[in-house]
Order: C-alpha cells, then structure tokens, then sequence
C-alpha cells in the first residue's frame, strides 16, 4: 500500500469521527500537550486506533489526535509527535501531516522545545521560525515521488508563511510575550549536542537547535500547505550553560512556557482560519 492510500485510511477513520473538518492544525511538541485543553467540543483519538500512524515513547508527548473548537475556530491538534531516534524514518514522522493534508487541513502550526544557541534567548522565550538547517541526513521525500502529493522538487524558499510570521511576532509584542524570530537547525538526537556543535552552529546561522519539526515543515511544504512554526526554548544551549541538560529539566520548563504558548496560539488562529477563508 503506497503512502497516499494510508493517508486516505487514516484521513477517512478520522472523518468518521468528527463532525467538522478543520483547516488549521497544530502539532504539539515536547511538554506542550497542555494546549489540547484549551479546546471545546472535543474528539479525542488515541494515534494507536489511526491506521498506519506512528505512536510516540517519549515521556511529555501524549500520542492523540484531538479535534475540538477554539474560540469559535474548529482545529485539529496532535498531541505530541515520532521522532527519528525513536527508530521511524523521515517519512514516518511526517506521515501524520499527509494524513492532515488529505482531511482537508490547509494551514499547520509546528510547535517544538528547542535549545537556545542564540545567546539572547532566555529559557521560555518563543522563536518564530523563518527558515531551518536539516542536519537530520534524512529527507521525508526520499524514493519515488507521488504527483497527488506534490512535484518531484518542492521548493523550500519560503516554506515557513511570511504573513503568518509577521503576524505571530506582531501579537506576542501586542501581548507582551518574549517573542523572536530566528532559524532552526534540526538534529536526529537523542544525545544532547557537544559545546563544539552549537559553536558551530552558530558561525553558520542558527539560533535555535532541536529534534524534530524539518520533516513536518518540508512535507507540508510539499502539499502546498501554508505553515507557522513557534519554537520555545527550553533552556540555553551548551556551549552558553555549564548545566548539564536533561528531558526532565526541558519538561519542567516547557510546562512553565505552556502559557505563553497558548496565549499566542489563541491569538494567531482566528487570524490564520481568516486568510484561509479569505482565500476560497
């Protein structure tokens, strides 16, 4: 079975349980999962019951689909994500974006934990990411292209939506949240980096690094889906800090950012389903 007919049978079970197709989605990253509360009328749906989706181990992502309302605007949110060193290829945790792409979702807001190799990001500070560095030595798109999916060479220029960047730093400073914008260079993991990386890390642009998020961008990418990604930093990479880093110490501080994120969140949504609606 090819990748489009797996997505049109995890799309059509989850069709089969909501009662409005939503346009906009979010994928929760670490210790972010909080936000799904904040929704009404909720579908909660256990990625286990998806066919062919990946189920998550790591401790902070809780492995559901949830479909709800916000304020109005129906969304769809993923409760946390599969990351490559959890054994998944690129392709299989960026599978769940074709599965949204094929439920009618059009616009994707990524959100991820992240370390801060920009030395004037605080730990809780919010990124807006306007381009990311694939370190990953992995693409989503590797073997045969499906034309229902996209072209053979998607470009990449503009994948992350400049009105939707604008927008997103425009409403943290409106609502007083530490906001940025800065590029994201995206690893395999599950070991921290060496003082030595995010050095040169730096010297080649980056101000945020992290785990996860590349293989999701460049497949909606792909779709022609419009995407916002918000980073938050959980805490000052290495070659800033002498502290030695673990997922409990970036659990405890993304629960503390939880806040922020859904202050913004709440703010750029009903903004976003608007230029959706907009552009019909």
């Amino acid at each position: 079975m090819r990748d489009f007919d797996r997505a049109e049978k995890a799309s059509a079970l989850i069709r089969s349980c909501i009662s409005v197709v939503p346009q906009v989605a979010v994928v929760l990253g670490s210790g972010l999962g909080g936000f799904a509360d904040e929704l009404s009328d909720v579908v909660r749906i256990p990625y286990s019951e998806i066919p062919h989706f990946p189920t998550s181990t790591v401790i902070g992502h809780s492995g559901r689909f949830v479909a709800g309302m916000l304020d109005g605007v129906p969304i769809a949110v993923m409760q946390g994500r599969s990351h490559l060193y959890e054994g998944y290829t690129a392709g299989e945790i960026a599978f769940p974006i074709r599965v949204l792409g094929r439920l009618g979702v059009r616009a994707v807001i990524l959100t991820n934990a992240s370390g801060g190799i920009n030395a004037t990001y605080q730990a809780g500070s919010l990124v807006v990411l306007q381009d990311h560095i694939n370190f990953q030595g992995a693409n989503p798109l590797f073997g045969p292209n499906d034309e229902r999916f996209g072209p053979r060479f998607p470009d990449m220029t503009h994948a992350y939506t400049i009105g939707y960047r604008r927008m997103a730093l425009a409403e943290g400073t409106r609502l007083g949240v530490d906001v940025h914008e800065g590029v994201y260079v995206g690893l395999t993991g599950p070991s921290y980096e060496t003082p030595a990386e995010i050095r040169a890390f730096r010297a080649i642009g980056a101000d945020v690094v992290g785990m996860s998020t590349v293989a999701e961008a460049i497949v909606a990418r792909h779709m022609g889906m419009k995407i916002l990604a918000i980073s938050c930093v959980a805490n000052r990479a290495a070659d800033i800090s002498n502290e030695e880093l673990s997922h409990a110490e970036v659990l405890v501080a993304m629960k503390r950012a939880q806040g922020s994120v859904n202050t913004l969140l709440r703010a750029v949504i009903p903004k976003i389903q608007e230029d959706l609606v907009g552009l019909k």
